[in-house]
């Protein structure tokens, strides 16, 4: 753990006017070291520690940031509240937006937005509807941004093929000795070939997306309850905009934890489902091509069905990329998604009718 000695000098190393007066740990991010910290004249900003283990390349991300945030303020322009609205990264005193310390760790700051905050669960549909709603402004504001200018901070994020791949490997290896303990599983992913090329085949533009979109991404103004500001911009790349709606649907629809063991509970409520259907179409508005629109239903089931096969994937080979704290936490991951796809696919009529009827 980073002393705040150690933390008050790197935030010499920023362009921050005042005295550095504390640091406290920040949010409930689990890839970088995140802290706010404080200046003697009470201005705040966050600094984070850039985790380079799973950015391998953390010039590329920032530079992917720099030029998205550029372009979103370049549209904002005029707008009272753009310092709400868009995140400002804050330069060193070398005029750069990220800090190498001695140790070849890799910083950056943001200012902090005040008067908003962000939440893990998903509380109403009213909460819902405003962080799609932000999600689908944020694509729509990019949307003249050509997605070649930007890296691909994670090469082959939603290569849904790549990652079935990857699972046929795991089961073909065996390494761990787990597939007598997820033959159900095993047999409903290659029941499920189909949806590994169901998005990439279907000739869609290649966007900038954010790749990450759970409603804790994403700035709920305190006094109003809007959606202002998409912040955790590590995963912008070029992709496609089914790929975050497919994300929403995953993650604000269904109140069961992760690794919920009770199936019963997992399923996607679908009074849920349309305020982030409604939101994320008042925020996108018109840029959406008609394939995009159509292509919105089968993202929520291809996120799903690609997350499934990752926990999977990683529970047979051993537990080697996500964290897990029991035994069979990644199986149990796994089931859940598969749940929640269940769930979609017996609802994919009701959803394919709400979503026309708002076109």
């Amino acid at each position: 753990m980073i002393d705040e000695i150690s933390l008050a000098a790197v935030v010499r190393a920023f362009n921050m006017e005042g005295e550095f007066h504390s640091a406290k740990p920040y949010g409930s991010g689990h890839i970088h070291d995140t802290w706010c910290v404080t200046f003697d004249h009470g201005r705040r900003i966050i600094l984070q520690r850039i985790n380079t283990a799973i950015f391998t390349n953390p010039v590329a991300v920032m530079e992917n940031i720099e030029r998205v945030t550029a372009h979103l303020r370049s549209m904002l322009a005029g707008e009272t509240d753009l310092d709400k609205r868009v995140l400002r990264l804050v330069s060193t005193r070398d005029g750069v937006a990220w800090h190498v310390d001695a140790e070849n760790r890799y910083w950056r700051a943001y200012r902090f937005i005040e008067g908003a905050r962000t939440f893990d669960v998903v509380s109403s549909p009213r909460q819902a509807f405003e962080a799609a709603k932000a999600f689908g402004e944020f694509q729509r504001l990019l949307a003249d941004l050509p997605a070649t200018v930007l890296h691909e901070s994670i090469p082959d994020f939603h290569n849904t093929a790549k990652r079935f791949r990857a699972f046929e490997q795991a089961v073909a290896e065996d390494v761990a000795g787990r597939c007598a303990d997820a033959r159900h599983e095993t047999a409903f992913a290659a029941s499920r070939i189909e949806m590994a090329t169901e998005l990439l085949n279907a000739e869609l533009p290649r966007r900038v997306t954010h790749n990450d979109t759970k409603l804790n991404n994403v700035l709920l103004e305190d006094e109003t309850g809007r959606g202002i500001c998409v912040i955790d911009l590590d995963t912008v790349m070029p992709g496609l905009v089914a790929y975050d709606f497919g994300d929403m649907v995953r993650t604000m629809t269904c109140a069961a934890e992760e690794d919920e063991r009770d199936l019963s509970r997992v399923a996607m409520d679908f009074e849920l489902f349309g305020a982030v259907l409604r939101g994320y179409l008042d925020g996108a508005k018109d840029f959406l091509t008609a394939g995009e629109r159509d292509s919105l239903i089968s993202g929520a089931k291809v996120i799903a069905f690609e997350q499934g096969i990752r926990f999977l994937a990683d529970f047979l080979a051993g537990d080697t990329y996500y964290r897990v704290s029991r035994p069979g936490q990644n199986l149990d991951r796994c089931r859940t998604q598969f749940r929640l796809l269940e769930s979609i696919e017996r609802q994919e009529a009701d959803m394919m009718r709400l979503l026309r009827a708002l076109a």
